[in-house]
């Protein structure tokens, strides 16, 4: 479940941008940074799980552990990490299916329909049907059988493997040098932008009350899959940079690209096969996940009741999921990948951050709290975790801190205006 979850647009996506604009070969280093702080993070975020018997996101059970007000802003953060992360995955989506036509069928794709605005294009077509396509699937209901997601690990797994396996033969150590040209911040600012590489972790922590061992299977199952994603990662990185120089890496699709600019086109074609296959359902889970948290959230009242209301014959939170679809279609159609990754990454980060700080206040205010995972070592490891995370942010371009600050703002207005009061919680009538 981990590998799977983590597996996907951080590697596929946004190392190019990453090694491009931020960290050049040294993006090795920030790989293993933001791995660390994902560590942490994920350690704090098995306690939350298993202390609350409610599967779900962080704000399900920040509700019932936290109160209202600390929900609605970590549910405000994870809007940017779904959302605005499924935006992210559908630019890169459009970046490998414009490589495979390429490679594959010869046809290039006017830079006009795979670009936006901002990047001297008109809108990106593909990223807008591909998020529209996922969009009525979901009101028409999906089912995900362990199955189906065992296959896509092993498509992704195999994709990594088979560049790994092709890339190494195309290295030429010059294109690692200089290997730290942005400098040592560079590193950090690396770390920052690729952390959208780890998420999804957290899915490990929920599954805390199905754990046999929750004690040993949590956090053995958060390590392993870290681990394992990271040395995928160094690996794929160190390949990639090798193979051409960074500079040329500022694409949605950088691994096939590097293939491509090598002429390997075929090896190019079987990277895009597999990666639009991993990114699809990462897109469809993303997408899923949003309407959810919508779904929750106006169930508790926070948010319109129409965002919980019920398909009559899908049985699905229909309004929500059309909503969401459309505003993501409509992000990833007219803004370019690294601004909208940064917003994601900073609603993810400000969320652990919250998540934990949380389990220095449940340590102290509810003591007797039966929970299936303790962290140890604390206060010590949740501060880390806190210091590491605020770190990535601080690292981040300064322009996304105001623009998260100004999300966050228009947020508590939301909250003080309309949520508070009419939230179920506040007129004493809180469903459970």
């Amino acid at each position: 479940m981990g590998v799977g979850a983590i597996v996907g647009t951080g590697i596929f996506v946004l190392t190019g941008v990453a090694a491009a604009k931020y960290a050049g070969p040294g993006l090795i280093l920030s790989f293993i940074l933001a791995g660390i702080a994902s560590g942490l993070a994920a350690i704090c975020y098995a306690e939350f799980a298993s202390s609350v018997p409610i599967a779900g996101s962080a704000y399900t059970y920040s509700y019932a552990s936290l109160g209202e007000l600390i929900a609605w802003i970590i549910g405000w953060d994870l809007i940017l990490e779904y959302a605005v992360g499924a935006a992210a995955v559908s630019i890169g989506w459009a970046g490998y299916f414009t490589d495979l036509m390429k490679s594959l069928f010869g046809i290039t794709v006017p830079h006009a329909l795979t670009a936006s605005p901002f990047s001297g294009g008109i809108v990106n077509l593909p990223a807008v049907l591909i998020v529209l396509i996922l969009t009525a699937i979901l009101v028409r209901g999906t089912s995900e059988s362990s199955k189906f997601n065992n296959i896509m690990v092993g498509v992704k797994l195999a994709v990594i493997l088979f560049f790994i396996g092709i890339g190494i033969f195309h290295v030429n150590p010059a294109n690692w040098h200089p290997f730290l040209p942005f400098g040592p911040g560079g590193v950090f600012s690396g770390a920052s932008i690729i952390f959208f590489a780890y998420i999804g972790f957290d899915q490990v922590s929920t599954s805390a009350e199905e754990a046999r061992n929750p004690s040993r299977d949590l956090p053995l199952g958060i390590f392993l899959s870290l681990i394992i994603c990271t040395v995928l990662y160094i690996l794929v990185t160190g390949i990639l940079t090798g193979m051409v120089s960074y500079t040329k890496l500022d694409v949605p699709s950088p691994v096939s690209h590097a293939l491509i600019l090598q002429g390997l086109n075929a090896a190019g074609a079987i990277i895009s096969i597999g990666a639009l296959c991993g990114l699809t359902t990462v897109l469809l889970v993303l997408l899923y996940g949003q309407s959810r948290i919508f779904f929750s959230m106006s169930r508790d009242g926070l948010l319109p009741a129409l965002f919980s209301r019920i398909h009559p014959r899908f049985s699905t939170p229909y309004l929500s999921s059309i909503l969401i679809g459309v505003v993501v279609a409509v992000v990833a159609g007219l803004t370019p990948i690294d601004i909208v990754a940064e917003l994601t990454n900073i609603g993810t980060l400000t969320a652990f951050v919250l998540v934990s700080a949380a389990i220095l206040v449940l340590r102290r205010t509810q003591p007797d709290l039966r929970r299936g995972f303790r962290v140890p070592f604390v206060p010590v490891l949740p501060i880390l975790s806190i210091i590491a995370s605020l770190v990535l942010i601080v690292s981040l371009p300064r322009v996304t801190i105001l623009r998260f600050f100004v999300w966050l703002a228009i947020g508590l207005v939301v909250y003080f205006v309309y949520s508070r009061r009419a939230s179920h919680l506040e007129r004493g009538n809180q469903t459970t």
